[in-house]
């Protein structure tokens, strides 16, 4: 099953696109990045194949998105505008169901500062942007290593927004392409795929 719920939030209403896995086991919710949508190929891709695993998928769409702007909203306005759809997802449609949360780009950062609050088993980032391009003090590794639960980065070998470290509880997976991610998108479903089966059962 496929829709859309409007959510309202303290920084104007948001949308969830659902697609809902038969008999799911976990869900996974999936922010955009800064400038794109939730129809960017890589999380389509990755919606495709987790659904395939059971695992139903909210791809969420942020209010300035929902309100026609391209430019993102501030840091924390993104953090509570998305706690507040989890939250309503975890309270209706993805009720009692284990939480996978993570994104692409601007969203995987914004998943990474949240993952705690949200009881999040798990968090999927694709194309964590390290730093700006070009800006390798200005770094964000801080925000991906404040996660402590299981973390799968699936990045281009060309990602000019760097490449982050193996850790502990990160696996890096690198794959042919920028920070796109639109040149192998069969290497991107793969590599979530198998992610998903190990920590969603």
């Amino acid at each position: 099953m496929s829709a859309a719920v409007r959510v309202d939030t303290p920084h104007g209403p948001a949308k969830a696109h659902l697609r809902v896995a038969d008999a799911p086991k976990a869900a996974l919710v999936l922010g955009h990045g800064a400038g794109g949508g939730v129809e960017a190929r890589d999380l389509v891709a990755v919606a495709e194949v987790a659904r395939t695993k059971r695992v139903s998928v909210a791809l969420v769409e942020q209010p300035y998105r929902v309100a026609g702007r391209r430019s993102p909203a501030p840091a924390g306005q993104l953090d509570m505008a998305w706690t507040a759809v989890v939250d309503h997802l975890r309270g209706a449609e993805f009720a009692g169901l284990p939480l996978i949360v993570g994104g692409r780009s601007l969203g995987a950062r914004v998943a990474c500062r949240t993952a705690a609050a949200m009881q999040a088993m798990a968090v999927l980032c694709l194309a964590f942007p390290v730093h700006p391009p070009g800006r390798p003090e200005k770094s964000r590794l801080e925000e991906l290593d404040a996660v402590t639960l299981p973390t799968l980065v699936v990045q281009g070998d060309r990602d000019p927004f760097g490449m982050p470290p193996a850790a502990s509880n990160r696996e890096v997976v690198q794959v042919a392409g920028d920070h796109g991610l639109k040149k192998d998108l069969d290497a991107v479903a793969a590599a979530v795929e198998g992610w998903l089966r190990r920590v969603a059962g």
